[in-house]
C-alpha cells in the first residue's frame, strides 16, 4: 500500500474537515478542530496516498492510528495494514468494533479516554435532586451578579487571555494552555463558536465548542476566574439555553484519568459515558 506521510497542518483542514464531518459518532476527536489544537500532545501525522487516515500516540504514550471518515469493511481492512507491532486502531466507537472482532482482533479501554455527554435540557434546568447544588449556585450567582454575555471575537481575545492567565495560577494546571489561546487566536479558521461572560462589567469566563454531530455540541475549553462563585454553573446553564434547538446534547469530553477533572465532570450528572476503544493484539 503506497503513503505518504507528514505533521498534521492547517491546510490540511481541506481534506479532513469534509471527511470528518460525514463521521457521526459522538465522538470528540472526530473535529479537525480537535485534532489541530491537540497535534503537538499527540504527535499527529496525516498518511494520504491509497489511505487518508490520521497517526498518534495516546496520553499513555501508546502509538495508534485513527480513521478519518466512518468505517465500511475495505477502510477498516486498509486501517488494520497501517498497525506495526504494539500499535492498535483508536479511538474505535462500540459501533465500529465489528468490523474488527469478526476479524479476531481484540480491544479495551481506558476509562480516562471516555467523553462525557450529557443531555442540553439537564444543563438548562439542573433539575432534580442530585444537581440541587448546581442549581444553588446559579441561584446564588444570578442574585450577586450583573452578567453580559458577548460572543468572543477577535476584538475580545485579549480579555479571553486575561481570563485564562487568571486560570492558570488558580488551578495551577496548564496542560491545555496553548491549545486554548491558539483556539482563541483561530476561531474563524477552526470554525469554531464562543462566548465571553462579563459579570459586573469585567471579564470572567469565557466556553469555546463546536458542532460535532447534528444533535451535539462539544465543549473544547471552559475557563472561568472561581472567585465569581457559581460561574461555571452559569456558563453552562446559558450556552444550554443558547444553544439552537437542533442540539440535544453536550459533549464535555475525556477527564484524562484526572481526578479533580473526573470529580467535576461527574458530579454533573452524565447522561452519557462514551467509551473509546483500542484495537488491537490480532489473535493467533
Amino acid at each position: 500500500m503506497a503513503i505518504n506521510e507528514q505533521s498534521l497542518e492547517l491546510s490540511h483542514k481541506l481534506l479532513l474537515q469534509p471527511l470528518l464531518q460525514k463521521v457521526t459518532i459522538p465522538i470528540s476527536e472526530y473535529s479537525f478542530a480537535n485534532l489541530y489544537l491537540f497535534r503537538s500532545v499527540h504527535q499527529y501525522i496525516l498518511i494520504t496516498g491509497d489511505i487518508t487516515a490520521i497517526k498518534g500516540v495516546t496520553y499513555d504514550g501508546i502509538h495508534y492510528i485513527m480513521p478519518v471518515m466512518p468505517l465500511d469493511e475495505e477502510y477498516a481492512e486498509k486501517l488494520v495494514q497501517l498497525l506495526q507491532p504494539n500499535m492498535c486502531l483508536f479511538p474505535i466507537h462500540h459501533d465500529w468494533l465489528h468490523f474488527f472482532t469478526e476479524k479476531g482482533f481484540t480491544y479495551h479501554y481506558n476509562d480516562g479516554d471516555s467523553d462525557y455527554v450529557y443531555t442540553k435540557e439537564k444543563l438548562a434546568t439542573y433539575s432534580g435532586k442530585k444537581l440541587h447544588g448546581k442549581r444553588n449556585l446559579l441561584y446564588q450567582f444570578t442574585a450577586k451578579y450583573s452578567v453580559e454575555v458577548l460572543p468572543l471575537t477577535s476584538q475580545r481575545v485579549n480579555d479571553a487571555l486575561y481570563i485564562l492567565d487568571i486560570w492558570k495560577k488558580e488551578s495551577g494546571n496548564d496542560a491545555d494552555i496553548a491549545a486554548c489561546i491558539e483556539a482563541c487566536m483561530l476561531l474563524d479558521e477552526l470554525n469554531l463558536c464562543g462566548s465571553m461572560y462579563y459579570v459586573d462589567g469585567k471579564p470572567a469566563a469565557f466556553i469555546i465548542g463546536e458542532a460535532i454531530t447534528d444533535d451535539m455540541f462539544a465543549i473544547h475549553f471552559a475557563k472561568a476566574i472561581t472567585s465569581y462563585k457559581g460561574i461555571y454553573q452559569y456558563m453552562y446553564n446559558h450556552c444550554a439555553k443558547a444553544l439552537p434547538a437542533n442540539y440535544k446534547y453536550f459533549n464535555f469530553e475525556q477527564d484524562l484519568g484526572l481526578e479533580p477533572l473526573r470529580f467535576a465532570k461527574r458530579s454533573y450528572q452524565p447522561d452519557m459515558i462514551v467509551t473509546k476503544y483500542r484495537v488491537s493484539a490480532l489473535i493467533q
